[in-house]
Parts: structure tokens; C-alpha cells; sequence
């Protein structure tokens, strides 16, 4: 087979829909190589992706259109698409182009979440457009939809109006950084370069109003403790936890790390005494099984998709009660026992989301389209 990928993010996002595109081309590639991957790039990326003997970068192949890529992405990549004799497209991202479902290339779309339906105010009204716009279109058209979790999928037949049938859940791994075991002397090295306090909570993610870090800074404030947290943290929510911090006091036990690299990031979660990710809302929550490989215990919300990612023997909290928050974390803090089996269980979980399990799934996919 040959199958493309709309790889915008790959080349593009450092994060989140980057990862999940990176991740998912390494991993098929690598266990399915007889096939040939076409990753179809709009303009020169500023990510550095490794790619293997049997995939290859394409970028608009007219000067016209590298000038409008853009647009060379939603819909005159068809043509390119035909010339390279594709067999099935991979929108990694929630999108396709438009029109490709009148050709006989097989489509397939990755949908990761429908947060805006869920929390329309968190969004401008063209936003919200948009992305209604190119998420329908893309779930109307394809031959099949991926959902991340149970709960995207169940978000796609209740906003989207899909049948179920056409949809079919696949999970998300994570980065090979986070299931190493690393030396004393590299932990040490990122304790020191960051210096991190020796027992902390850890909590990782883009700093915004769903992420909910203000609930957390609100309950760590009785304990005796440190959070670390790493992710962006621009945003105006960003500046209101800071106030809250210093007017509390309590600047010098929420440390927020800047330009942490992957393995950097995997150190940091297997040092950390316990996991806290508060969300309101994620369609998976990538950051909960990046810490489950990392044998950290998970603290994480009710509802949403979160029991998908964390599984039985993680600890669920109403992320909007602070005081909750407060007294899951107290208990893992001073029972080392269930620390040990927390570790131990979460371990056993995150094994469904190994690479080649994931990678069978996603090729088991392309298969039916492709017999």
C-alpha cells in the first residue's frame, strides 16, 4: 500500500497534535515496512522528524502553489495525491481535502476531541465555525473516522451526527522517552539544571482556563509540598494564577519550567512523587500515560475520558473542589504503599498503549479500506 499523511502538524506543532502525528507515522512505519508513507507538507518544517528508508517528505510540487499552501492543503493536493498513485489518505488531524471523496482514494480522518461544542465560550464565534466547518466535512466524507477515546467518539455521534458504526476508537501512545529508565546522574543533571525542590508534585500541560492549574495551586496551599509545572504559560489565565500565587505566598513552591526537552520532560516525570491533572475536559489526556509508563501515581478528574487514560488504579477527583484535590493528593503523599502499587498497576494499564499494539490497530484500519 501507499498512504498518505496530511502531515502539517508533524513538521509544524511541537505538542499535542504534533506528537500524535509523529508518533503514529514512526510507529507504522517501523512495523509495517513493506508499505510506503507519503508525508504531504504544505511548507518547510520547523519540527526535526526523523523519518525511516520507506517514508518520505512531500511538499507542493508547483512554485504557485508552496506560495498558497494553505490552499494547496484543502484542496489542490488532490492532484498531487493522484500523480503519487496514493491508496489512502490519513487525515492525522481532523481534516481532508475537500473534494478527494470523488476520486478512489480511500480516506480516513483522526478526530481528537470536540472541545468547542463542549465549551463554546472558550472560543471566538469564527473559531467555533471553523472548526464545526472542517471537522463535519471531514467526518461526512471519510471512509472512516478515528476517534482518540470512547468519549471523542461518543462527542462525534452527538455533535456531528455520525454513525457510530463508521467510527472506530483507537488510542494514543506516547514518546519511547517515557518508558526508559534513566542513570542517577541524568536525573541529577535535570534536577540540577532546573532546580527542581526533592519532592514534588508534577503537573504538565498548556497553562489555560481547562487545564484547571489554579484549582491545584488552590489545594496545595494547606499542604507541605511543591508543584512543578511545565507548559506554556502565556495565556492571561497564566498571569491570573501568578497573582493568586504571590498573593498567597507562595512563590517559592510553584516553579514553572521553561524549554524542557523530551527526555528532559521523561526524567522529570519519573522523579516526581505524584501526577495531578485537574482537567476540565481532554479527548484523551496524553500527559496521564506519559506518567503511567513513568511509574509516577496519577491523580487526575472524574467524568470525560480520563478513566480511558488512567485506568482503575489511578485516583479520580472533582477537579472543581479544590479541597478534593487536596485530599487525594495527601493520601499518596504519605502511603508509600499505595504509591508502590499505584506505580506497579498503572504500569500494567499503560501497556495497551505500547507502540506495536497501537500500530496494529491503526494498520488493521487501513487494511479493511485496502484489502
Amino acid at each position: 500500500m501507499k498512504i498518505g499523511f496530511d502531515a502539517k502538524r508533524a513538521f509544524h506543532n511541537r505538542s499535542g497534535l504534533g506528537n500524535y502525528s509523529r508518533d503514529l507515522i514512526r510507529m507504522v512505519s517501523h512495523f509495517y515496512p513493506e508499505n510506503q508513507y507519503v508525508l504531504y507538507n504544505p511548507k518547510p518544517g520547523k519540527v526535526a522528524f526523523q523519518l525511516d528508508a520507506n517514508t518520505e517528505e512531500t511538499l507542493p510540487n508547483t512554485t504557485f502553489w508552496r506560495f498558497l499552501s494553505s490552499f494547496w492543503r484543502q484542496k489542490a493536493i488532490i492532484k498531487q495525491l493522484k500523480e503519487d498513485t496514493i491508496d489512502i489518505y490519513h487525515g492525522l488531524t481532523g481534516e481532508i481535502p475537500r473534494g478527494i471523496q470523488n476520486t478512489k482514494i480511500k480516506t480516513i480522518v483522526t478526530i481528537h476531541d470536540l472541545i468547542f461544542a463542549h465549551f463554546p465560550e472558550l472560543y471566538k464565534p469564527i473559531d467555533r465555525k471553523i472548526y464545526r466547518n472542517k471537522f463535519q466535512y471531514a467526518a461526512d466524507h471519510s471512509d472512516m473516522i478515528i476517534a482518540i477515546s470512547e468519549q471523542t467518539k461518543k462527542d462525534i455521534v452527538r455533535f456531528l451526527h455520525i454513525d457510530p458504526k463508521r467510527i472506530k476508537v483507537i488510542y494514543q501512545g506516547c514518546n519511547a522517552a517515557y518508558k526508559k529508565s534513566y542513570s542517577n546522574q541524568e536525573l541529577n543533571q535535570t534536577s540540577s539544571k532546573f532546580n527542581l525542590p526533592k519532592k514534588f508534585i508534577l503537573n504538565v500541560g498548556t497553562v489555560e482556563k481547562r487545564k484547571n492549574l489554579l484549582n491545584l495551586v488552590k489545594a496545595i496551599e494547606n499542604l507541605n509540598c511543591n508543584l512543578v509545572v511545565v507548559g506554556n504559560d502565556k495565556s492571561d489565565y497564566a498571569q491570573e494564577i501568578r497573582a493568586y500565587i504571590n498573593a498567597k505566598g507562595l512563590t517559592n513552591r510553584v516553579h514553572f519550567l521553561k524549554n524542557v526537552n523530551t527526555e528532559e520532560l521523561a526524567q522529570i516525570y519519573q522523579m516526581a512523587s505524584v501526577f495531578v491533572y485537574p482537567s476540565i475536559f481532554e479527548g484523551f489526556g496524553i500527559p496521564i500515560i506519559e506518567a503511567l509508563f513513568s511509574k509516577t501515581p496519577v491523580i487526575t478528574s472524574k467524568e470525560s475520558c480520563f478513566s480511558e487514560a488512567g485506568g482503575p488504579d489511578s485516583i479520580y477527583i472533582d477537579p472543581n473542589d479544590p479541597r478534593d484535590i487536596e485530599a487525594a493528593i495527601q493520601i499518596v503523599l504519605e502511603d508509600e504503599e499505595l504509591r508502590d502499587k499505584m506505580n506497579s498497576k498503572g504500569l500494567d494499564y499503560a501497556q495497551q498503549f505500547n507502540d506495536n499494539v497501537i500500530a496494529k490497530h491503526i494498520y488493521e484500519t487501513y487494511k479493511a479500506l485496502h484489502p
